[in-house]
């Protein structure tokens, strides 16, 4: 008899037969019909029920928000495919762990077993922990499934994504979430509420576990009838998903800047909040922020910019929460007037063409020429001064040309018809007109 056969007969000759495991592990579902949600990849002709019908597997990579189900739906197509199943932690496992488990995955290989070596949290893993088990992936001798709340294209080895096919897991419904109550209420021997339902729904954001965790403290605290307060006094302030650095952070990011750029304040003003809420460095907002007003705004508002920059300064000097209001007025600023993107084109395009092309002198004529000795070589001879001239324009040298000769002359900004650019454009369109009567581009 095992040491764990003895301790289990100890607490059974103490007469106790309260389950201790946690509320979420309890509820565990033991098949894939008990199976709550990723219909997308479980339902009729969907990619997984294919492997389920068949009973095999392959490896793959499980990706998801927390309390999606990843690693049961990883051990329920185990169970279903009838293959030896290690599992490991990324958290707190190692190459030895890794080898240990693929020298065990061999003796079962000899014996006609197939075994699956599941990583949780495989991001966790380096890129030298992820080399230790690709080989045997290649081999056969293993098949992966790794489960991950972060973004495989950046955190698993190339190699090893291309031998596992990735399947997302979407964060759970209310409907599939009301599910879970419905089967916790039993197991816990307390009704749920109404009302106590429909904050559990709300606090999960998508997450059984979490959901599991404050149902299970809150029924702590009930007598018979789970109640609204009992599950506020269970989860106390609520937690949004949020992962600073993670995709749900760039993903958050990217809102905030669409929202923008698309005129949508109202939606530009949430997309704030809720990285604020999340945790998010404002200061780090106020660097995107600096950002949205140069490239999508620009010369069409350019008080955007310095509106910005003061909100930033402001952040700095008041802190935190104050100097939110700052930032939050100038995301609402940028988002309700006109947009253009016209300077962050040009300077692409001109960055692109100096790349492309060789290294051409200072045309003579507008070179600097501070000494005698540069004046007699040449330097600024001709030169036209553009204050001087006299135009219906103002100061405008007609006809005037400052790109190298070998290059010719280029065209980078195209001002839009949007606010102040409108009146930009409108001028350099003059201003061409005059050096096209004077014949200088005529062709």
């Amino acid at each position: 008899m095992s040491f764990e056969d003895d301790t289990r007969n100890v607490s059974l000759d103490f007469g106790s037969n309260v389950d201790s495991r946690p509320l979420a592990e309890r509820l565990r579902p033991s098949t894939i019909t008990e199976y709550v949600g990723q219909q997308h990849l479980l339902g009729t002709g969907k990619p997984l029920a294919g492997l389920i019908d068949r009973q095999t597997l392959s490896s793959m990579i499980l990706w998801g928000p927390p309390g999606t189900g990843k690693t049961t739906l990883a051990k329920l197509l185990a169970n279903n495919a009838e293959v030896n199943w290690i599992g490991i932690s990324a958290v707190l496992a190692g190459v030895k762990d890794v080898r240990e488990a693929v020298a065990q995955a061999e003796i079962e290989k000899l014996a006609g077993r197939q075994t699956v070596l599941f990583v949780d949290e495989v991001h966790r893993f380096n890129k030298a922990q992820q080399d230790a088990f690709l080989p045997h992936v290649e081999s056969g001798a293993i098949t992966f499934i790794g489960a991950t709340t972060e973004n495989p294209s950046f955190e698993v080895n190339s190699a090893l994504l291309s031998r596992a096919r990735v399947f997302v897991l979407k964060p759970l419904t209310k409907e599939d979430l009301s599910l879970v109550i419905d089967r916790a209420q039993d197991e816990l021997e307390v009704v749920v509420s109404d009302t106590a339902r429909v904050i559990l729904l709300d606090v999960a954001d998508g997450d059984a576990r979490r959901m599991l965790n404050v149902l299970e403290m809150a029924a702590q605290l009930a007598d018979g009838e789970l109640t609204d307060e009992a599950v506020q006094a269970a989860f106390g302030e609520r937690i949004r998903r949020f992962d600073k650095g993670g995709d749900q952070f760039y993903d958050q990011i990217s809102a905030l800047h669409k929202s923008v750029r698309g005129s949508a304040p109202d939606a530009a003003l949430y997309w704030f909040c809720r990285m604020l809420d999340g945790g998010a460095d404002p200061r780090y907002i106020g660097r995107r922020l600096i950002r949205i007003a140069t490239e999508d705004i620009g010369n069409a508002d350019p008080r955007a910019l310095t509106l910005t920059m003061s909100a930033v300064e402001s952040f700095e000097r008041l802190g935190s929460p104050e100097g939110e209001l700052g930032l939050a007025q100038a995301v609402l600023y940028m988002a309700s007037v006109p947009k253009s993107d016209s300077a962050y084109r040009a300077f692409n395009t001109a960055m692109a063409l100096v790349k492309e092309t060789d290294s051409y002198e200072v045309p003579m004529h507008i070179r600097n020429a501070p000494t005698s000795l540069m004046k007699g070589l040449g330097h600024g001879e001709g030169y036209r001064h553009a204050h001087g001239e006299q135009t219906t324009e103002g100061g405008y040298a007609v006809g005037e040309t400052y790109f190298p000769e070998a290059l010719g002359e280029q065209t980078f900004y195209e001002p839009t018809e949007q606010g102040l650019e409108a009146k930009i454009q409108a001028r350099l369109a003059r201003l061409r007109a005059l050096d096209t009567k004077d014949g200088v581009q005529d062709e």
